[in-house]
């Protein structure tokens, strides 16, 4: 399962033995002040682009996701747990990613955390 932790400064999510393949890296880091908003939603209806990774509809969506618009998404997606979705600043800056879309268990916990 998907880790999402907040320490140092940072959210760090670490990606679990088969999970980094689809997601293409072992974790991906990103400093607190490069996060715009937050927010634990459930799971999104709209498309969310063009997938690099497992893509189980419905259930399981794992790996980069890039719209048709530019935006670029890390996705780690479980149905039955929320989703937090994390929109970065500019992901140009060497983050890579526009959004994150993150399912985990404690994901009001690590919003809040995010709010502080």
């Amino acid at each position: 399962m998907t880790e999402v932790t907040v320490n140092n400064n940072h959210l760090t999510i670490v990606f679990p033995g088969w999970e980094r393949l689809m997601a293409g890296r072992r974790f991906h880091s990103v400093p607190l002040d490069a996060i715009r908003t937050s927010e634990v939603t459930g799971w999104p209806s709209e498309f969310l682009g063009l997938r690099s990774g497992l893509n189980i509809s419905g259930y399981r969506k794992l790996g980069t996701y890039r719209h048709p618009n530019g935006t670029r998404r890390l996705v780690a997606m479980k149905a039955g747990e929320p989703v937090l979705r994390i929109r970065l600043t500019d992901g140009s800056n060497g983050w890579g990613f526009d959004e994150l879309l993150i399912s985990t268990p404690n994901a009001d916990e690590v919003n809040a955390a995010l709010q502080d």
